[in-house]
């Protein structure tokens, strides 16, 4: 039916998640998304061994912090995706506190003209996490994540695959906490960021949900 179980979070709050419709995709997109730069994953290629190429990160910390939105480009928010893709297979699961949406997360799946999915039916990408800042460091984002991998496996997926970028370093450690494994990177993926690197993270899914 598209719910799942709710997720004891924080201090005695509970959370309920569920899959929701984009007729709420503005109320999803009003949850911030935005957090401090405070350090930096600087990319190091080792060449040699067996292996060929390695990737050595190291977390260097930034001279002054800075803000960073995703949503402050237009075309990035969650009310401009339908716009730019067929969105019609993809899946929105929102949790709520107290009947308020608070944090969600959007999978992309299904969309021939997506370039991250590799033109992939077995392949699912988490293309956004967002938690209301009061909510944040309390298990949701885990909760919802392992919602997504739910939702991935009833679509026969075998890989997650999520899109994170090397001056998000929060979101860098969360998904290596989650168990997702670096399988590349593209030092030139932002030009008009030329200082960001992209960095592409692959969780394998077993074919069951148990």
């Amino acid at each position: 039916d598209g719910s799942f179980a709710p997720s004891p979070l924080g201090d005695r709050a509970t959370v309920e998640t569920a899959e929701i419709t984009f007729s709420e995709i503005e109320a999803y997109g009003r949850v911030p998304i935005s957090f401090t730069v405070k350090s930096i994953l600087e990319l190091e290629l080792q060449s040699g061994g067996i292996d060929g190429i390695g990737i050595k990160l190291t977390n260097r910390a930034v001279p002054k912090p800075y803000p960073k939105d995703y949503d402050a480009d237009p075309d990035s928010r969650p009310t401009a995706w339908s716009k730019r893709f067929d969105t019609s297979n993809w899946g929105l699961i929102a949790a709520r506190s107290h009947g308020e949406l608070v944090a969600g997360i959007a999978l992309a799946f299904g969309s021939p003209n997506l370039d991250l999915l590799d033109r992939r039916t077995d392949l699912a990408v988490l293309w956004d996490l967002r938690v209301e800042p009061s909510h944040r460091r309390k298990g949701l984002g885990a909760a919802l994540f392992s919602a997504a991998e739910d939702w991935a496996r009833e679509r026969n997926c075998r890989q997650l695959k999520v899109e994170t970028q090397n001056v998000n370093v929060p979101a860098c450690r969360f998904y290596q906490a989650q168990g997702c494994q670096l399988g590349g990177f593209n030092q030139f993926a932002y030009p008009d960021q030329p200082s960001e690197v992209q960095l592409l993270w692959y969780k394998s899914l077993s074919s069951s949900a148990a």
